[in-house]
């Protein structure tokens, strides 16, 4: 079972969050249609940033955001272009674009256009820093608009150093799923009342929800960035081992774990502690950093391997903080398919993510990597219904490019 089989999405996206969310419709069996211009999604050159090759035979930082599509490349400042993109999206049930407001209502192509003309279409759209305000129709990045402003890079940060830069696209990734959940949403909306919508969602606005409890939280007093010697639940924290192995420790009822972990650490002296056995006492007496540092003081002794499996075995979470070549191996990741082996046709064998997302009636979904920029326009005009003469005319005016063939 294809969970969205029968499902026609015309894509019109660059980068990463925005495309995403049609890659992850087209593993679900969508019929996805990436529509480019002739200068190609920028997207397809991000190898360069990501440290990864960017060429047609392997190009994983473009496929992470536009596996299981079909490549067509229009140009829209050409009327016959135009013409091509009006009947894909005739029926279109959506439409997925990144494109700004302005510019699209230049080209004929935002919502109140062309809500007229297919009404039963939904549009989706990422948007920098939403509808209205002073930045409605500023461009948005990642690491400017959901790292940045949103609060994520400030807030998550030790306050004794300054923030690392993330991978690029960590909040494109997320914003991918919150735009995914409402075209979901907009579509059973239309099987009830026939009409389309205009569904957006917008990286700001993201970051900001994804920091929740931060968020509610300032309102009271706490202050952030936080020192790891000032969290308010010691067991809420990242410890080293003597091989300098780094750890999380997330038990969030500290009062009842707290003689169990004291015990596991050898600190058989504190167990029943009427004040450090107690989370709210810790706080009242400012004795939080003493936590931490019996931690420190006590997981020094050992690598982080025995304090893993220590802590495992007695069931107090506890996780290695791993690096992707960690995750490579990682039994867990393996059982799940988590990361998917593909091969490129250059004969290189690379990893990549599978979305997170599974329907016990499709299993693991099939992955089909990124084809060159127009490989596919041929075929999805003859879909058209315009026929081999009118396709070569389309392609001598430039209205539409294909791939070249070998």
């Amino acid at each position: 079972m294809q969970p969205l089989a029968g499902v026609k999405v015309v894509d019109m996206t660059a980068f990463l969050a925005a495309p995403t969310t049609p890659r992850i419709m087209g593993e679900w069996g969508a019929d996805v249609i990436k529509v480019e211009p002739p200068r190609g999604d920028p997207g397809r050159t991000q190898g360069t940033v990501f440290g990864t090759p960017c060429t047609d035979d392997e190009n994983p930082g473009f496929d992470m955001a536009n596996m299981n599509k079909r490549f067509v490349t229009v140009d829209l400042r050409q009327p016959r272009g135009r013409e091509v993109m009006d009947r894909l999206l005739a029926d279109a049930d959506v439409f997925v674009t990144s494109t700004r407001v302005r510019s699209l209502a230049k080209l004929g192509y935002d919502y109140d256009t062309l809500r007229e003309r297919f009404p039963r279409l939904v549009m989706a759209q990422v948007l920098g820093f939403g509808e209205n305000g002073p930045l409605k129709d500023a461009a948005g990045f990642d690491m400017t608009t959901y790292m940045s402003r949103a609060g994520v890079l400030a807030t998550t940060r030790d306050s004794s150093s300054r923030p690392m830069l993330p991978p690029s696209g960590y909040g494109d990734f997320q914003v991918s799923f919150v735009l995914l959940a409402g075209v979901l949403a907009a579509l059973h909306q239309r099987e009830q009342t026939g009409h389309g919508d205009y569904v957006t969602a917008n990286l700001f606005h993201s970051g900001v929800f994804m920091l929740n409890q931060a968020m509610v939280a300032a309102q009271y007093g706490a202050t952030y960035p936080k020192n790891r010697r000032e969290v308010i639940n010691p067991f809420n924290n990242t410890y080293l081992g003597s091989d300098s192995g780094l750890m999380a420790l997330c038990a969030p009822e500290y009062d009842r774990d707290f003689d169990k972990v004291m015990r596991l650490i050898g600190r058989d002296d504190l167990v029943g502690d009427p004040v450090l056995g107690v989370c709210t006492a810790v706080n009242e007496t400012g004795r939080n950093g003493e936590v931490v540092d019996i931690l420190d003081e006590a997981f020094a002794t050992r690598p982080a391997e025995h304090w893993l499996a220590l802590f495992g075995e007695h069931d107090v979470p506890m996780a290695k903080c791993q690096l992707p070549q960690d995750v490579y191996s990682d039994p867990q990741a393996i059982a799940n398919d988590v990361l998917r082996t593909l091969t490129y046709p250059n004969g290189a064998e690379r990893m990549l993510p599978t979305n997170p997302v599974r329907f016990r009636g499709q299993g693991d979904p099939a992955l089909r990597l990124s084809r060159p920029q127009g490989a596919d326009t041929p075929e999805v005009l003859a879909e058209l219904g315009y026929d081999a003469a009118d396709i070569a005319a389309l392609l001598a005016e430039g209205a539409v490019h294909a791939a070249a063939r070998d």
